[in-house]
């Protein structure tokens, strides 16, 4: 990812998992960096880098979400619930 936006240093969230980009007419896979930071206004950011380097429909970019904190703990405890069923062996 020679043309990142996002820094990855010792405090990137994950900055390297797989990825997948969608569109009506492609779909590419790669790899991603994953940030998860604060904003000065009180907000968690929820940063995805999608790796360009072989990627061909999408200029470099960055997709963010801007959650307020009740937002944030909804999101996490999704995320916590999905990877329990995930460990457990289970889907959906």
């Amino acid at each position: 990812m020679a043309d990142r936006l996002l820094k990855v240093n010792a405090y990137t969230t994950l900055d390297l998992v797989d990825a997948e980009a969608r569109g009506h007419d492609f779909t590419e896979e790669g790899f991603s960096v994953a940030n998860v930071t604060t904003d000065d206004d009180g907000r968690v950011l929820l940063q995805l880098e999608l790796d360009n380097m072989t990627e061909q429909n999408l200029p470099a970019h960055v997709d963010e979400l801007s959650l307020d904190p009740d937002q944030a703990r909804t999101l996490a405890a999704a995320l916590e619930k999905s990877a329990e069923k995930a460990a457990d062996g289970g889907g959906e």
